[in-house]
């Protein structure tokens, strides 16, 4: 055998030889939700959920309150209705909530950003802060979080119409940064305007590392050629290049994905980020992901984690315990549900 048969050999043997990542601890906390599409912690322990037909859920020592903190006047229409949620960073003294929902607004379907400050004995107090975001029964975004700046940012999508993500008129296809009283920050990169980035399909994870570097999960294209799910490393002002280029496209104009899906599809929605390793859902995918973060924020590995095992997942985050919460969304349409679907997990790493 020669030497460079033998080294393939050699590496075709350790590669086949390779354990699988070791798979995490799973519990259920909660089942028979409908829907679940953001899940958020509050101070006291409490877990806050968005059901897309409009209610907010709360869990409080692993048990659901059966009646519902708020219901919304919601379009739940196609992948539309009640999604994201993020609580005020002052939480404990406010009591406030933010949340997207897609709605109908004079026969049209548009996204708006909201607030909800609780009242004694009454539905929350509903304030809008961004209003007339397109939406449409596909691509609408809507995650809302909390930077370490302080700013609130929000995902949208291009709403079915690719075109707007390249549209600095338009909001469709963007991350906003907006205050959280939904003013436009002074030293947003485009002056007087919401945008932060430009260019994405339909971008539905936010994360920040411990460095304050945001990363956002993004759906490929449909259909043919599909896949090419990305990661991308955000930066301010920046254009990422939906629809002209999607994936790796090499086109010096956009800003190039840390990590793509190639042929497979993800469909990646919500992402956390704990240690040195970001993780994110996927939909289609049915698994969650495990992406070890460089110190410069490149991609250093890529690990499969519950691939199969509870269906399409949908948002995840990291717990006051240091475990990882993961909503599935099996009963969406697009998923074979379970008895006791949807469902909220407990993983531990």
């Amino acid at each position: 055998m020669s030497p460079s048969v033998a080294l393939v050999a050699v590496l075709a043997l350790v590669l086949t030889a390779a354990p699988a990542p070791a798979q995490p601890r799973v519990t259920v906390v909660v089942a028979g939700l409908e829907v679940p599409w953001a899940i958020a912690f509050a101070p006291d322990g409490r877990l806050f959920v968005t059901e897309r037909p409009g209610r907010i859920r709360i869990v409080k020592d692993g048990r659901l309150d059966p009646t519902p903190m708020a219901t919304l006047p919601v379009a739940a229409q196609g992948e539309g209705g009640l999604m994201g949620l993020a609580l005020d960073p002052a939480f404990a003294r406010t009591g406030r909530l933010y949340a997207c929902y897609t709605t109908e607004k004079r026969g049209r379907l548009v996204n708006r950003v909201v607030t909800l400050t609780p009242r004694d004995g009454a539905a929350p107090e509903e304030r809008v802060l961004v209003d007339d975001i397109p939406g449409a029964g596909i691509h609408d975004g809507c995650r809302v979080k909390f930077g370490l700046d302080g700013k609130l940012y929000v995902t949208t999508g291009d709403a079915g119409q690719s075109r707007l993500a390249q549209r600095r008129d338009s909001l469709a296809g963007k991350i906003l940064r907006v205050n959280p009283d939904g003013s436009v920050p002074t030293d947003n990169p485009l002056p007087g305007s919401p945008i932060y980035s430009l260019g994405h399909r339909n971008p539905q994870g936010l994360a920040w590392d411990h460095g304050g570097r945001l990363f956002a999960s993004e759906h490929g294209p449909s259909g043919v050629p599909g896949g090419h799910d990305e990661l991308n490393l955000i930066r301010p002002g920046r254009n990422y290049g939906w629809p002209e280029v999607y994936g790796r496209g090499g086109d010096p104009r956009f800003v190039e994905p840390i990590l793509e899906s190639g042929n497979d599809t993800w469909a990646p929605s919500g992402i956390a980020i704990l240690g040195d390793h970001l993780y994110m859902t996927a939909l289609r995918g049915q698994r969650l992901l495990r992406v070890r973060l460089t110190a410069d924020g490149a991609v250093g590995g890529v690990e499969n984690l519950l691939e199969h095992a509870y269906g399409r997942l949908r948002d995840v985050v990291v717990g006051p315990d240091g475990a990882l919460y993961v909503a599935t969304s099996n009963r969406d349409g697009r998923g074979s549900p379970a008895f006791d679907d949807d469902r909220i997990l407990k993983v531990t790493p």
